[in-house]
């Protein structure tokens, strides 16, 4: 008895499978597939034996009927994979208590709880401690409130990332659905730059190549077809088209199964927040040296006293719990100067950038893009469907020397009986049979058209001349595909005839074909040597297509006799030209809006195309993008050139035609590294991943663009538009603005805090702020700052000024100008409230130095309000503008208030304040206020 019998009768149904209508259980295809095992496939009859036995057809595929599809997910599963579960809200908690700068002010307040509680009793001796502990609980509360909801928003995104959906035939109709819906037994359609979406067999196609370096870590493609028909999940298809039969899906992949070992990680550090540790860490280091000196001068002066007393060698708990608020403001000098608000700020400006983003339809897939378009200088954009609307039909073709217009909306009986009888047959059979698109009939009976726009429009054209698109297909047997390259900028099939003998068909780049040609069909249909007069004329009629922004395409065939084998390369010269058509990509609307746009805020627009350079140029000039000083140049002249002539060639160059990925990829490389430019670069196709790579910032088109695009992308562009990359720009520009406004206002809180505290320490032997107090401005400057500075929405006004650039220093003069401004002001005032406020505001009654303490904190916080409000704008002198529409800014300063009377009036006990009365009150606000005025005043000083 052969060994296959043997096989397959040792393998037996699970019962529960068997009842749901199977005939082969999930572990069995997981043991064929993973294990690439060629001998259990032949057991259970190839690929078509499987997909009997999963109840499907390889033509029509699996039943809609819900009940049939339940039955199929209950015992195959679902094409998902288990996700780590989301951290809640207390680990947040935990994380946030572990700060080393709050744990040590734990220790102070529980040494300050139980001196305290022992010297004083309760609750008096409790009150410094626990004003510390509610101080240290709500740092910790708000921090872990903002990182979860971050959190949140990150995960939400991460989903969004993940939509992808597939060509699926159901029922007899291909349709698309989502990769989360894919079921064993489904028939997919695959093709260049898709991404295989779960474990499954070749059925039919033809040059398909597997990138499998994200399973294997091999970089060289595998070959599947027949004789290797394994495909795995999450691998990619480099080149070729197939279609395949889902056998295994979720976590029972080879894919999902590696997944289940990964731990998901977030987001590197982008390279501001690296750039902005750096600066938290010198000014933390700064403020650690302060701090040590402030609490050496305190206990020196603590000693002093004492000493002159002749009380220094008795020691009460008094003194003790006053060298312990030494010692925890101190801590909290450190805990001020530390600007951990700087890599928060940074995150909360990237996630509501990222967040609005997705609104204008830019899906944001790394942090780090946000801030890096901010500083775009260049942006390389393909034309087709960024600049144009990728919606194309045939306006125009040339077949038989005669040119004519076709008229989409009526069809084009007049055209078609215009051709010889036999040039409409070789057309049409060059039209159905040498694509990548499909016609079907979908539900409804309603004819669809499946493609790329340019084979879309070539079938449609196909169609309007009355052709059959299934009776041709039927009526040849295709032996070889060679699908088109980006490099060679053509496509090519051939076919076996009905009665006997082999064709080539080819199409592609009008000037590439029309080389490869020797001959020509002429007015009587009649295949004629290419002479020099019809060379001219086709080469005129190329041009005059493209000079109208039509991009052009060259059909062509051969007759290569009664042999050919399949291993064979197409041949590449000996072609008869069948024609030329011309076909129309309209302009998208507001482009030329968007480009001039760009040029106003110093971005320089560069358009990168595979087309001819006169429809290139044609559209480049509509566009706005080619202008009387810009080159415009062919992607084989620019390969020829030496890096010294680049680099004088490229600051100019503004289109680049008939370009293939390696001359965009080079363009990008010069640009970043000889120029020094920030690059932004759209790209939607395997072949511009290079390119996407190298580039400062990688946009994908989301529409058009592959997976493996979409995967080397930092950006995916929702709706493919020229003018949401502008909009990206805009939010990138407002990160980098809105993140300057925090720093310049909170290094003035550092500042001020630090100067104050530390003068007063040296010259007065105490500090006028406590650690309670200083915590609270800690958190005004730091969490509430960064909400409401880090927000702000960008305005026009944004796109009016220069790029940053790659070399732009992050702390401006404009900023310095400010934060050493307003920080006079503000120590100014406190210095003079400090020395001179007992007599003006004749504060000789019980507590005076209460009073005035407090009376100084309620003004240094209140010119840290007004601070906030000026901070908005660091140039402009009306800062008001538009704050009414910054929801989260009123609310945080709103909050900031309201908690400020809140402390001063009834938590006294614990924050060490005394309630002011109405005139002490007026007399803080409107110190505070004054420093509105000095900002504007300030603003007129220019700097360099």
């Amino acid at each position: 008895m052969p060994t296959g019998l043997n096989l397959s009768s040792e393998y037996t149904v699970p019962e529960e499978v068997a009842a749901s209508g199977f005939q082969i259980c999930p572990d069995e295809l997981g043991s064929i597939v993973e294990g690439h095992d060629i001998k259990k496939l032949k057991v259970h009859g190839g690929v078509e034996g499987i997909a009997e036995k999963l109840s499907t057809s390889i033509t029509d595929g699996i039943s809609t009927s819900e009940h049939l599809l339940n039955r199929r997910k209950e015992i195959y599963g679902i094409n998902k994979f288990t996700e780590s579960p989301a951290r809640g809200f207390w680990v947040y908690v935990w994380e946030a208590l572990h700060d080393m700068t709050l744990m040590i002010l734990a220790v102070c307040a529980l040494v300050s709880l139980v001196v305290g509680i022992a010297t004083e009793g309760w609750p008096k001796g409790a009150h410094d401690g626990l004003g510390i502990v509610m101080s240290i609980l709500l740092v910790v509360f708000v921090t872990a409130t903002s990182d979860y909801k971050q959190s949140l928003q990150f995960k939400d995104l991460d989903r969004e990332k993940k939509k992808i959906t597939v060509q699926v035939a159901r029922n007899g109709f291909r349709r698309k659905i989502s990769i989360y819906d894919l079921l064993p037994g489904d028939i997919v359609h695959l093709c260049m730059g898709d991404q295989v979406p779960a474990d499954g067999l070749f059925v039919s196609g033809f040059s398909v190549l597997i990138n499998e370096s994200s399973l294997t870590g091999e970089s060289e493609p595998v070959n599947v077809n027949a004789l290797n028909p394994f495909l795995l999940s999450g691998t990619k298809v480099q080149n070729g088209s197939c279609k395949m039969l889902v056998t295994t899906v979720g976590m029972r992949t080879q894919w999902g199964k590696l997944m289940a070992t990964l731990s998901e990680g977030g987001d590197d550090e982008t390279p501001l927040q690296v750039k902005l540790n750096g600066v938290a860490t010198i000014i933390g280091k700064i403020g650690l040296f302060f701090a040590v000196v402030t609490f050496a001068v305190m206990v020196q002066g603590l000693f002093t006293r004492k000493l002159q007393e002749g009380t220094h060698w008795t020691w009460s708990g008094d003194d003790a719990l006053e060298i312990l608020e030494f010692f925890a403001i101190a801590v909290t000098i450190v805990v001020v100067a530390v600007p951990e608000g700087l890599p928060l700020a940074v995150t909360l400006s990237l996630a509501f950038a990222m967040k609005k983003m997705m609104n204008d339809k830019a899906l944001v897939r790394h942090l780090a893009a946000c801030e890096t378009m901010g500083s775009a200088t260049s942006i390389c954009s393909d034309k087709t469907g960024t600049l144009t609307t990728n919606h194309m039909t045939v306006l125009k073709a040339c077949i038989c020397e005669e040119i004519k217009e076709v008229d989409n909306s009526k069809g084009t009986p007049a055209f078609g009986s215009s051709i010889p009888a036999s040039a409409s047959k070789l057309l049409l059979q060059s039209i159905f049979n040498n694509t990548g698109g499909e016609v079907v009939i979908g539900e409804g009976n309603k004819t669809e058209i499946l493609g790329t726009p340019t084979e879309t429009a070539i079938l449609e054209f196909g169609l309007l001349l009355g052709g059959d698109f299934q009776a041709e297909r039927q009526a040849s047997k295709i032996v070889k595909v060679e699908p088109f390259n980006s490099v060679k900028k053509q496509m090519g099939v051939v076919i076996e005839l009905p009665e006997g003998g082999f064709r080539v068909h080819c199409k592609g780049a009008s000037e590439i074909i029309l080389a490869a040609c020797d001959k020509f069909l002429n007015s009587n249909g009649e295949v004629v040597p290419l002479n020099e007069a019809a060379v001219n004329h086709l080469n005129e009629t190329i041009e005059k297509f493209a000079s109208e922004a039509l991009r052009t395409l060259c059909l062509a065939y051969m007759e290569i006799g009664n042999e050919f084998s399949a291993d064979a390369p197409i041949p590449t010269e000996g072609y008869t030209c069948i024609g030329i058509v011309g076909i129309k990509d309209p302009m998208r609307p507001g482009v030329k809006e968007s480009v001039a746009i760009c040029r106003s805020a110093g971005i320089t627009v560069r358009m990168v195309t595979g087309d001819n350079i006169n429809t290139a140029k044609a559209i480049a000039r509509e566009c706005g993008i080619l202008t009387d000083n810009g080159i415009a140049i062919e992607g084989p002249e620019f390969r020829e050139k030496s890096d010294e002539e680049l680099s004088k060639l490229i600051p100019k160059i503004q289109v680049m035609a008939r370009s293939s990925p390696m001359d965009k990829h080079t363009l990008v490389k010069h640009l970043r590294t000889t120029l020094g430019e920030v690059v932004a670069v759209t790209g939607d196709g395997t072949n511009d991943a290079p390119a996407l790579h190298e580039a400062d910032i990688g946009l994908a088109m989301g529409i058009a663009g592959t997976e493996v695009a979409k995967e080397s992308a930092d950006v995916i562009i929702l709706d493919d538009n020229f003018s949401t990359i502008v909009t990206v720009a805009k939010w990138g520009r407002s990160v980098y603005i809105n993140i300057q406004k925090f720093v310049q206002f909170q290094l003035t809180v550092n500042v001020v805090a630090l100067i104050v505290n530390f003068s007063s320490a040296c010259l007065t032997g105490n500090a006028p702020l406590t650690a309670v107090q200083l915590l609270w401005v800690n958190m005004i400057m730091d969490t509430l700052g960064a909400l409401a500075l880090a927000t702000e929405p960008p305005n026009g006004d944004l796109m009016k000024r220069s790029p940053v650039g790659r070399k732009g220093n992050f702390i401006s003069n404009v900023m310095w100008r400010n934060i050493l401004g307003q920080s006079l002001y503000q120590f100014l005032i406190i210095w003079y409230l400090q020395t001179r406020g007992k007599a003006v505001f004749r504060l000789d009654g019980p507590d005076p130095d209460l009073i005035l303490n407090t009376l100084i904190f309620n003004t240094f916080v209140f010119c840290q309000v007004f601070n906030e409000i000026s901070s908005r704008e660091m140039e402009k002198i009306n800062v008001f503008k538009g704050i009414l529409k910054n929801y989260v800014f009123v609310a945080v300063l709103t909050c900031t208030v309201l908690f400020q009377i809140i402390i001063i009036e009834l938590l006294g006990t614990f924050a060490n304040t005394t309630p002011l009365n109405l005139q002490q009150w007026f007399v803080s606000i409107l110190l505070g206020f004054l420093g509105m005025p000095i900002a504007a005043v300030l603003k007129l000083i220019q700097v360099g």
